[in-house]
């Protein structure tokens, strides 16, 4: 709840700081005393739009503090957190205007936007006025308001997950039609390219040895030159093999005569002799292989430039075609096999679809009983009200496929009538202002157990009435402060006489400009307040004596 507000510098105030308390709390004064700058002063709080027209004008800016004590497990807290707004005991909401328009928000002195401001401040006060356009007098509160008074929380939850689970279904049959309809559109170019690269069958690191051999091949003159020179150094008639077998006859001839000692060198030349024929022989066959080299290069490049040019083509590496080759063959088999997936994925949507309408036809079926319920509730609180010929009903029409959502299938809205054989509306456009608010009185009074905000505050609900009707609305106003907390601007002496607390609102000269102030009665001045409101300026014997028994029919 509201539990203090603190302002300076708002229009007429100076400084002024209140302290609520919980039930109902009343705000009576002169017209024009200022009640109205209260309000907007805590609707700045709130966050709502600021103007520079509220800074007093000698002064450089307007500072206002609500500070709240919401209950534990408020959404308040969730929202805070989602914020990463660190909680406190207490909850502060400030908002401080410059006088050139500009505006700054804080939440626990925190700095914030005042969207957020605003956003937590829709969670902890509803301010109920004929020019105020939020709570009810906003449609789209209208079916979450219903379905908390029937507490549907469990239907709801159930169409919202199969809600969730249907359109998951078709966000996949979309995809799989977006993928079919791509592959058809590249078919064509799928299909030849998947046959291009089946004919050029690319392995994986073959650029490479390609790229070797051009280059072996391509310096084949030097290569050749360089192992016929090497194999006539080692072949020839005076080369290395003949050498070493001269070398080996000639050892051979004396060594049983140095009994032993030659055998290591022989067995070295033998080893030798065995090394020269196989350099021989790997001369031999590096110049086999180099014959014909100039064909073999025209072959390896074509082959090449080949493997290059397709990778090119779809921008990608040489060694990765054999892989792209299978990518390209699974998107063409998806494509042949795409209509009986899609059939598949059609066929869940649909059964998701229908699973979905199940449960949104169940909470339709629930919210048309829960309407019945309320319009019997409210139109049983209209006639006290004066608003006997008046009529409440709860308009609930079927949305068109494409607004289906996880709030069902229904869109609902209050409508009222307020004289027989016209037709109903908007609450705001078919209630004058008097009437408008002791609508807002009785539906607020049937829905006072399923709301979650803390704190709601009526501006001169009691327009336009008095007598009983003024009794009457005192009366609904004193059920509703049972619930929740309750400020009230008023000119009633019946509803004033409810209040738990009272608060005057008056403007005075001081300091030679206008000011004004706000005080909390005690019970005698109470009394002379209400006085005043039944008598006018002169408050008389027989309007304290009038008081009083206002006061004692609420007490007892």
């Amino acid at each position: 709840m509201l539990s203090d507000l603190s302002i300076r510098d708002v229009v007429l105030i100076d400084r002024l700081d209140l302290d609520f308390g919980s039930g109902l709390a009343v705000l009576t004064g002169e017209t024009g005393a200022g009640k109205s700058i209260l309000l907007d002063s805590l609707g700045l709080a709130l966050g709502r739009r600021g103007d520079a027209r509220l800074v007093r004008p000698d002064a450089d800016r307007a500072t206002v503090v609500a500070g709240f004590a919401p209950p534990e497990g408020h959404p308040v807290w969730a929202l805070l957190a989602e914020h990463e707004i660190e909680p406190e005991d207490r909850l502060t909401l400030k908002r401080v205007l410059s006088a050139d328009g500009r505006s700054k928000a804080f939440i626990n002195d925190a700095p914030c936007g005042v969207g957020l401001l605003k956003q937590v401040g829709e969670t902890l006060v509803e301010i109920q006025g004929q020019f105020d356009q939020q709570g009810l007098m906003d449609s789209a509160t209208h079916i979450r308001l219903l379905d908390s008074y029937g507490r549907l929380d469990d239907a709801r939850a159930r169409t919202k997950e199969a809600h969730g689970i249907w359109r998951a279904a078709m966000k996949k049959l979309e995809d799989a039609r977006a993928g079919a309809a791509q592959a058809r559109a590249e078919e064509e170019f799928l299909r030849f390219s998947v046959e291009e690269l089946d004919q050029l069958a690319p392995k994986p690191g073959e650029e490479a040895d390609l790229a070797a051999k051009r280059t072996m091949l391509q310096n084949a003159e030097q290569i050749v030159e360089a192992l016929t020179a090497a194999l006539e150094e080692i072949g020839g008639g005076e080369g290395a093999e003949s050498r070493v077998g001269a070398a080996q006859r000639t050892l051979d001839r004396v060594a049983a005569k140095a009994e032993g000692r030659l055998d290591p060198a022989l067995a070295a030349l033998d080893r030798a002799s065995v090394e020269i024929e196989e350099a021989l022989a790997a001369l031999n066959r590096a110049g086999a292989e180099m014959d014909g080299g100039d064909s073999d290069v025209e072959t390896i490049e074509e082959r090449l430039f080949a493997l290059r040019d397709v990778a090119r083509k779809h921008k990608v590496e040489v060694d990765a075609l054999p892989a792209l080759r299978d990518t390209l063959g699974e998107r063409l088999s998806l494509l042949d096999a795409g209509e009986e997936r899609i059939a598949a994925l059609d066929k869940e949507a649909a059964r998701t679809r229908e699973a979905y309408l199940e449960a949104a036809r169940t909470l339709s079926e629930d919210r048309r009983r829960t309407a019945e319920a309320l319009d019997r509730a409210v139109n049983a609180e209209l006639p006290p009200l004066k608003l006997e010929k008046a009529r409440f009903e709860t308009q609930q029409d079927m949305l068109d496929e494409s607004a289906w959502g996880p709030r069902g299938i229904d869109k609902v809205a209050f409508r009222v009538q307020t004289n027989p054989g016209m037709p109903a509306g908007p609450l705001d456009k078919i209630a004058s202002g008097g009437e408008l608010s002791r609508f807002l009185l009785a539906i607020k009074v049937c829905l006072a157990e399923v709301g979650t905000i803390p704190t709601l505050v009526f501006d001169e609900v009691d327009s336009g009435v008095g007598g009983a009707t003024a009794a009457a609305v005192g009366e609904r106003l004193d059920r509703l402060a049972r619930r929740v907390q309750l400020l009230v601007v008023t000119h009633s002496p019946q509803v004033a006489a409810r209040g738990a607390d009272h608060w005057r609102v008056a403007k005075a000269e001081r300091d030679g400009h206008m000011s004004t102030a706000v005080e909390r009665l005690s019970d005698e001045q109470r009394r002379e307040e209400i006085a005043r409101m039944l008598s006018g300026a002169e408050i008389t014997d027989e309007a304290r004596a009038a008081a009083d028994r206002l006061r004692e029919g609420v007490r007892a």
